[in-house]
């Protein structure tokens, strides 16, 4: 086959634009196959498992409160709390993120008790960090127990898909035995709780949220790449939330409310208690492939390393 050579300027512009595109995003790889944990509870309105957070201008509920939109703008930005408190369960959020320039925005699915316990406050976190000069999405996670806060844990990823382009399940399993991270329902970090943790492991009821807010000084190195409101509004769109968990109703107990339809630990169960053999294989690809940061192998920045990253 013979390639007339005044299409060569239009190859070359082809070819380098399709490398660029690549290697921007880095290695694209096929996901394996694992269990739907999400298809095992149902999805609810969002309106009916949270009410506004903050930003209450800024939060479209759509078809009848069925799925809603977040956002950012120079006003402010938004978010939504849910309307019970959780000691234990699965939380969903289905998530489409804001494409384009999204330096210094932060996008949030996580579950706290700051406001009844600020001083011992337990926090489990999805957080998803905006372009920083136009690069992917990151997804970070982190947990926090009893106020443990001097001590981050955080470890981040990269996505193995565009997160702007459709919705994507981030979920959380929190019980007694472990905290597993998902996406898409591939695990992507599982916490053990075992002695060297137990101190700092979630240990009380907390409520669940989904925020997008202004982190350039936290997320951005101080500011450097802060949120450009040029490109402003960002929206993230959510539906499809899940919200199965023991449902505290007094405030200081961890008993469930027997009116609740979620009256019972739906976690509780011996097929919640350690990941299947598709689900640990989902894990250590999750990990091998996209992981780039774990505070575990932070040593320049924990000279001892905290106890849960050594023991075995």
């Amino acid at each position: 086959m013979k390639i007339h050579t005044r299409y060569f300027p239009f190859l070359s512009f082809f070819l380098l634009t399709l490398i660029v595109a690549v290697f921007g995003r880095g290695a694209i790889y096929t996901p394996p196959n694992v269990e739907k944990i999400s298809d095992q509870f149902k999805r609810i309105p969002v309106n009916q498992g949270y009410n506004v957070f903050f930003g209450g201008s800024n939060v479209h509920m759509n078809n009848n409160g069925s799925n809603a939109d977040l956002i950012l703008d120079k006003t402010s930005g938004s978010g939504l709390a849910s309307k019970n408190k959780y000691f234990y369960g699965f939380f969903n959020a289905q998530m489409k993120l804001p494409p384009g320039f999204t330096s210094g925005i932060v996008i949030a699915f996580y579950l706290s008790n700051a406001d009844e316990y600020p001083k011992n406050h337990d926090e489990i976190d999805f957080e998803l960090l905006g372009h920083e000069k136009r690069r992917d999405w990151v997804l970070q996670t982190n947990l926090y127990g009893n106020g443990s806060v001097r001590t981050g844990r955080e470890e981040k990823f990269y996505l193995w898909f565009d997160p702007t382009s459709d919705y994507h399940d981030y979920s959380i399993l929190w019980n007694n035995h472990h905290i597993v991270f998902l996406v898409d329902n591939i695990p992507v970090r599982e916490i053990t709780h075992n002695t060297a943790i137990n101190s700092v492991y979630p240990s009380k009821p907390m409520s669940v949220y989904v925020t997008i807010w202004d982190g350039s000084e936290w997320a951005t190195h101080g500011g450097k790449y802060p949120v450009n409101y040029n490109y402003a509004p960002f929206i993230t769109s959510l539906r499809g939330i899940e919200l199965e968990g023991c449902v505290i109703q007094q405030k200081g107990s961890s008993e469930c409310s027997r009116k609740s339809p979620s009256s019972l630990d739906p976690v509780d169960g011996q097929q919640f208690a350690k990941l299947s053999n598709q689900q640990m294989s989902g894990l250590d690809w999750s990990r091998r492939k996209h992981m780039f940061y774990s505070y575990c192998q932070d040593t320049s920045r924990y000279k001892i390393l905290p106890p849960e990253c050594t023991s075995k």
